[in-house]
């Protein structure tokens, strides 16, 4: 089997978000950072160039292929800020509709920036589904 292509690294989080190419985006990535840091209890980690992650859980489809990946993540993007919820959206429909302008994907969440948004309800969302995904792959001790 393959390796995942996204791999945790050894890079700065702190050096990739000084990075980022306007102040907002700084500022909406610290925002998630520190948030995503309580929720999970986790350090931050970059995931390959452009992911931070927390926490980590291993997985295994029925095609045999199987891998680990972090439990919750964003990554500030060019067009939209992009947080990575991993269970996906189907139960959390109530939460999406209060939590203001957004698209999602298969487990992809795309903000434009923060002050587009309901903070609260994000913040609940993040934690909804660290929750699922600590019932589905529980943390090993």
């Amino acid at each position: 089997m393959a390796e995942n292509k996204t791999q945790p690294t050894d890079a700065s989080v702190d050096a990739f978000i000084d990075a980022l190419p306007d102040a907002r985006k700084q500022a909406d990535a610290r925002w998630l950072l520190a948030q995503m840091s309580a929720l999970s209890g986790e350090p931050a980690v970059m995931w390959g160039p452009t992911l931070v992650g927390f926490g980590r859980y291993h997985y295994r489809y029925e095609s045999g292929r199987e891998g680990d990946f972090f439990r919750v993540g964003f990554s500030p993007r060019k067009a939209s800020l992009v947080v990575y919820i991993m269970p996906g959206f189907d139960a959390y429909d109530g939460l999406l509709a209060r939590l203001g302008r957004h698209k999602t994907g298969s487990s992809c969440l795309y903000i434009t920036r923060l002050d587009a948004i309901d903070r609260e309800v994000l913040t609940s969302l993040i934690a909804a589904s660290l929750a699922a995904m600590d019932a589905r792959y529980p943390r090993e001790a």
